[in-house]
């Protein structure tokens, strides 16, 4: 990270911030309100400076999140390029579980396609043939993201910030050789009380769910980090998110993968 504009004690006060309004729940202005000059590289510092936080609080690190990976969520998020995340074993839900929305504040879902790997990936040129070789099952997923920004308006550096809207994930249905499957033409039904509510397949993200996975290794390394053999990997939305409330319940239908789902109560 090269193109950082913000001081040390500008970076602890937005990552205190950011801190804030994700355990308490509350929704705060977008942080380029303040500074406007916050880049990229910015959101990621403060990002790191909250992953290191939590990880001194006793949180787990096991794994990261691809965001922003498929048209319709850049479209949604008026974005145009893609991001990563860090997820916790705090995080982590199990399957069939009820989530309260009164520890979020603009709870929405995703189906995702997650990979678990068996080696240790690294960029700065990690392809998605090398991350098909690491990857020891896919499995999948929910992810539970929640902007903590006011009236759900922010811009790229600050959800890279709140860790690029984070909060849950569940992953359940049948985990499966990645191999004996393809991920392109994977395709997900995603229902809301029984209703469907969005349709796709695996190439909605990046043409390829892989493809994301070494985009998150590739940033990894201009962190400064690598992706560990073992870790658990969300390659992204394959559809726009979908907003809940107490009483929905949410399933997501996979091909080949079987099902995962989640309740929502007050």
């Amino acid at each position: 990270m090269k193109d950082i504009t913000l001081t040390r004690e500008d970076i602890v006060r937005l990552c205190e911030r950011i801190e804030g309004a994700q355990t308490r729940a509350y929704a705060i202005p977008k942080l380029t309100d303040e500074y406007p000059a916050m880049t990229m590289d910015d959101g990621y510092a403060v990002q790191t400076a909250l992953r290191q936080r939590f990880i001194a609080q006793g949180h787990k690190l096991v794994g990261w999140k691809a965001g922003l990976t498929s048209k319709a969520k850049m479209k949604q998020m008026g974005v145009e390029v893609p991001s990563i995340g860090f997820l916790t074993d705090k995080m982590a839900v199990p399957e069939n579980s009820t989530i309260s929305v009164s520890e979020l504040v603009h709870p929405r879902v995703e189906c995702e396609i997650a990979f678990v790997t068996s080696q240790d990936l690294e960029g700065p040129n990690c392809t998605a043939e090398q991350v098909l070789a690491a990857t020891d099952y896919v499995l999948p997923a929910i992810e539970i993201i929640d902007s903590r920004f006011q009236k759900f308006s922010f811009d790229l550096q600050s959800v890279i910030a709140d860790n690029g809207s984070s909060a849950r994930f569940v992953g359940g249905g049948r985990p499966r050789y990645a191999a004996d499957l393809d991920l392109r033409t994977l395709g997900v039904v995603m229902e809301k009380n029984g209703e469907i509510v969005e349709m796709g397949a695996g190439a909605a993200v990046m043409n390829n769910p892989a493809e994301a996975v070494a985009m998150l290794v590739n940033i990894l390394h201009q962190l400064g980090e690598t992706l560990p053999k073992g870790s658990f990997v969300m390659s992204g939305g394959i559809t726009a998110a979908i907003a809940v409330a107490p009483g929905d319940y949410i399933s997501a239908r996979f091909q080949e993968l079987g099902s995962v789902s989640v309740s929502f109560t007050a």
